[in-house]
């Protein structure tokens, strides 16, 4: 898989007003110096669209539930009530510490999370998912390209958790077992208010997207009526 030919398909089907996704990996190297970002660490995703490399560890990540959901640490003893009776997520908190054991969540073996816009990137190699900030229109493209060599009805799924959790975890899990599933997400109120009110996130984790990247020029996102007047609206 070539990033500059993913690149050039990527604009040549949704058109140049579309962003990029964002590439997200671990390492123990230190890409780019990052603040601390004080709360949801999404505050600083404008710099990643910007062109800028973040890179996360506990103690640049504010918030408790970002650094479990990324695996820096444990899951803090306060979330299972401040998600249910602070933020009222879930009817209690029992349901929370039961979402939570479900899920499993991976503890990071390395030292930094890092997010950097695709374009800056010289290769596929490490990273774990690709993160895309969509409107209905581009998640139309999305989806559809998604199911396109697949009739599982999985192949888009809706888990309701953390933005953090829906972008980062899950794509995570979902890449190390090879599975095949590509997530929507950014429902969470609490994510929302860092983006603009027409964007959701779409995951694939690296796992499917060696699938993808070789469907998409075979798919509706080139050549179609109905695709180019969806594509004419994204741009104009």
């Amino acid at each position: 898989m070539d990033i500059h030919t993913f690149i050039a398909n990527y604009r040549e089907a949704f058109g140049k007003r579309a962003e990029l996704p964002i590439a997200f990996w671990y390492s123990d190297k230190l890409e780019n110096e990052t603040e601390k970002i004080n709360g949801c660490f999404f505050k600083g995703m404008q710099q990643a669209r910007e062109g800028k490399t973040i890179s996360l560890n506990a103690e640049i990540i504010g918030c408790g539930g970002g650094k479990f959901y990324t695996g820096f640490t444990e899951m803090p003893v306060h979330v299972p009530n401040f998600v249910s009776l602070k933020e009222k997520y879930k009817k209690t908190p029992e349901m929370v510490v039961d979402f939570i054991r479900q899920i499993q969540v991976p503890r990071a073996e390395k030292t930094y999370l890092h997010f950097a816009r695709l374009d800056t990137l010289a290769s596929f190699d490490n990273v774990e998912g690709l993160l895309f900030l969509a409107t209905p229109d581009i998640l139309s493209g999305l989806t559809t390209w998604a199911f396109f060599d697949t009739n599982a009805f999985d192949t888009v799924a809706t888990p309701f958790g953390s933005g953090c959790s829906s972008v980062v975890t899950f794509t995570i899990l979902e890449n190390r077992k090879g599975g095949k599933r590509t997530f929507l997400g950014f429902f969470d109120p609490s994510v929302r208010p860092y983006f603009e009110p027409d964007i959701l996130s779409f995951t694939i984790p690296m796992s499917r997207f060696k699938e993808m990247y070789h469907t998409m020029r075979e798919s509706c996102l080139f050549d179609t009526h109905a695709w180019g007047k969806i594509k004419e609206r994204i741009n104009g």
